[in-house]
């Protein structure tokens, strides 16, 4: 019978080190753009982040605030999903369109619908299944 070597499962060797307030920013700004790309609202974009209104607007216009821990882990999973269509996708255009087409997966839904349910599991959810799509791993 073979000996098992003791496997060290500390939970620093699982924890990425958290998004800094600088990496927050930046993909705030990058999210902003790729809104426009999506061709979404501003409505919806402050859903998708969890904001009110007048801070997303506000913060679009060049003032953004902190960006709470919720909000770095939205910001991530839209990066993902950004990151995974330009995989799936070698035309860009499909890719951003993408967002608001209806998806069988999504029980005829788009992706965006399920997104606007407001919940950082809507996120996740899409990006999971775009990571299933492409191979994540």
């Amino acid at each position: 019978m073979p000996v098992l070597q003791p496997v060290d499962t500390a939970e620093r060797d699982f924890r990425p080190s958290p998004i800094t307030d600088e990496e927050a920013a930046a993909m705030f700004r990058a999210a902003v753009n790729l809104f426009r790309l999506w061709a979404i609202t501003d409505e919806e974009a402050a859903t998708l982040l969890d904001l009110p209104l007048r801070t997303y607007r506000r913060w679009k216009g060049g003032e953004p605030g902190r960006i709470d821990r919720d909000g770095k882990a939205r910001l991530s999973n839209i990066m993902g999903i950004h990151k995974a269509l330009r995989i799936i996708f070698r035309e860009t255009q499909r890719a951003y369109s993408w967002i608001k087409a209806p998806n069988a997966a999504f029980a005829g839904r788009s992706a965006l619908d399920v997104m606007l349910g407001g919940e950082l599991t809507d996120l996740m959810r899409v990006r999971r299944y775009l990571d299933a799509e492409r191979g994540a791993w």
